[in-house]
């Protein structure tokens, strides 16, 4: 069979077609030893997880309910649902790790419990994601229509791979489970997944995101591992990899990605763990090493780190993400890809005597954590070796320098031009961020706790996402507009061993600009520099605007940290205790500040009560003008 080549598809070119006989069968096809391996199961370290497990035995399940489903229809609320789904998916988790381990009846009835749970329950979908009130007016799942999203394909790969884990456990113990979660996926996932193509995380229309391989990659597993080896089988492998292949042809050369670190794990992350299993399914001869741009994502993390728990976090990325990322998938790429940095960069987060992975990371990813050795004994350096001294990202136009390599310390400058319609865009073209220490002070803050509204209509009526909460200006009462026509022009970078620096103009990223109706903003050129030599970070602002225009024009800088604003500069005092930076700007135009409370956690765990906007009138400097920022570090 040939395939049509309609896209740039990188793995049908490398690889033969799924036929008759290259794929292991079900119970030997996944990358982990099953129950009855007991040299493999008999001495996993997970002391911490059983704990957790004994916690929950006798209890209550966690429960999903139709009005916390409807409740996103009626007030956008989804975090309230999900956070259930969450709780049951960890404990599920938690039981089939410690069935596994013990061969114990308490776990392996738990473990039945929550698979029939799971097969009962309404929908796997995510409510925020149900097509079920667009089709058929519903605020409640929709059984005989079911729709196939991130939630979804997570509960069927985690039955698949309890299938796989335990399924002469089950077969022993609960006759007739194995046929029902068999009868369940083919009905909420692989069924539909077959006959219904207008799927929008299929990147058919050439727009592909962090869904396509997330969703991919688990029906992958489950296809694997629940359909009988035949032309079925081969059928649905061939349609995961022809999706998975538009996600790798449209992966930039250098391995960037707009959606940011946080959704490189759920994005290209996935992507490597889903070719993984195709790999070992077919005994190597699905082998997509030697493409390039995989070896360049795997280094993608590690290039947005500042320093400790801090990245760059362009778009809806955080700034300090929640909680422990599967840092062993990481490292079993970077040892296949022979990246010693991005190993490096793992392995420093793998500390012995502590848990390898956890039950968040789903029960797929802790399964292999435990079965794998080069991750058990691998140990971290004490310091950030892998910091590169400048990274640039052509594709994303994301520019990220620091003092020295291999160290968080003093001032690191990172910037991004781009354009307004990223995947989980924020209006920044020309925005940037100034660390001190690896600690952002002059920062970007990030995304709020998703809603209705977040990828809604409405989205830029969220004060995160406009660009009058970013490090760019505000010109003549006009703010950033969304869309990929607004970006950045002109993008120029140069570096060398004292200095590196980016400049671009950002008019375009205005409504403004280029309309028959107004040439008010004519140019903005911007060039941010960190100059090693003097330990120092400059912005220069130099624009071009129509010399009618009365609204006022002003820099807008959000700082994190407390600030003593001066005439001409301002005192940051960092967060975390990195130290204190002088900002100053020159001529020294009047200032003036916004605090914006924080109440939503996902803002304020990671910067605190407030964040302040610094406001730069530079409307006095008249259509043609120029304002020199300048930040260095205070020493005490």
């Amino acid at each position: 069979m040939i395939r049509s080549d309609q896209h740039r598809s990188p793995l049908s070119r490398a690889w033969p077609d799924v036929g008759p006989g290259m794929l292991l069968p079900p119970g030997r096809c996944l990358p982990v030893p099953p129950a009855t391996d007991r040299a493999a199961w008999a001495v996993p370290p997970v002391d911490e997880l059983r704990s957790r497990a004994a916690a929950d035995l006798g209890t209550p399940w966690p429960v999903p309910l139709a009005s916390g489903y409807a409740r996103y229809f009626r007030d956008g609320d989804r975090d309230a649902y999900e956070q259930v789904v969450r709780a049951r998916h960890e404990r599920v988790t938690r039981a089939a790790v410690l069935a596994a381990v013990t061969l114990g009846e308490r776990w392996l009835d738990e473990v039945a419990d929550g698979v029939t749970l799971w097969c009962e329950q309404s929908s796997w979908c995510w409510p925020a994601h149900d097509d079920t009130y667009e089709r058929h007016g519903s605020v409640v799942p929709t059984v005989t229509d079911p729709y196939l999203d991130l939630g979804a394909g997570e509960v069927a790969a985690e039955l698949a791979w309890i299938d796989h884990l335990l399924g002469a456990q089950l077969d022993e113990r609960t006759p007739g489970l194995r046929q029902r979660i068999r009868h369940e996926v083919e009905r909420r996932v692989l069924g539909p997944f077959e006959r219904r193509r207008d799927w929008h995380w299929l990147g058919l229309d050439g727009r592909v995101h962090n869904w396509n391989p997330w969703i991919h990659g688990n029906v992958l597993v489950a296809a694997l591992q629940l359909v009988d080896e035949g032309e079925r089988r081969e059928s649905l492998i061939r349609l995961v990899i022809d999706g998975l292949d538009r996600y790798v042809a449209a992966l930039p050369a250098d391995g960037a990605i707009d959606e940011g670190y946080a959704y490189w794990w759920n994005g290209a992350g996935r992507l490597l763990e889903a070719l993984d299993v195709l790999a070992y399914a077919s005994g190597g001869v699905l082998n997509a090493e030697p493409i390039r741009v995989l070896r360049e994502t795997v280094a993608f993390p590690h290039r947005m780190h500042l320093g400790g728990p801090w990245y760059v976090n362009f778009a809806d990325c955080p700034a300090r993400p929640r909680g422990e990322q599967p840092w062993h998938a990481l490292h079993r790429e970077a040892r296949r890809a022979g990246d010693e940095a991005t190993m490096a960069y793992a392995a420093a987060h793998r500390t012995p005597g502590t848990p390898v992975a956890r039950e968040s990371d789903g029960l797929g990813r802790l399964l292999r954590a435990l079965t794998d050795p080069g991750w058990i004994t691998a140990t971290g350096a004490g310091s950030e070796s892998w910091l590169p001294l400048d990274v640039w990202l052509p594709s994303t136009q994301v520019l990220v320098a620091r003092m020295a390599a291999g160290s968080p310390a003093g001032l690191t400058l990172a910037v991004k031009g781009g354009h307004n319609g990223e995947n989980h865009n924020h209006n920044d073209v020309g925005g940037f961020v100034v660390a001190l220490g690896g600690v952002p002070v002059l920062v970007d803050p990030g995304r709020p706790t998703y809603t209705a509204q977040t990828f809604g209509p409405r989205r830029y009526e969220l004060w995160p996402m406009r660009s009058t909460w970013h490090n760019v200006p505000w010109i003549r009462g006009r703010e950033q507009a969304p869309g990929p026509e607004h970006g950045a022009a002109g993008v120029v970078t140069s570096s060398g061993r004292t200095y590196a620096q980016m400049s671009l103009d950002l008019a375009n990223a205005y409504p403004a600009a280029g309309s028959r109706a107004s040439v008010e903003i004519r140019r903005w050129r911007r060039t941010a520099r960190l100059d090693r030599a003097r330990a120092e970070v400059t912005v220069r602002d130099q624009w071009e605007l129509a010399p009618a225009g009365h609204s006022p024009t002003r820099l807008h800088l959000i700082v994190a940290g407390a600030v003593r604003l001066a005439a001409g500069h301002a005192v940051i005092t960092a967060l975390d205790g990195a130290g204190v930076l002088r900002l100053s700007w020159s001529p020294p135009m009047p200032c003036t500040t916004t605090i914006q409370e924080l109440d939503d956690p996902l803002l304020s765990d990671v910067w605190g009560d407030q964040l302040t906007r610094l406001e730069i009138d530079v409307s006095g400097l008249g259509s043609i003008g120029t304002l020199d920022l300048t930040v260095k570090e205070q020493q005490p």
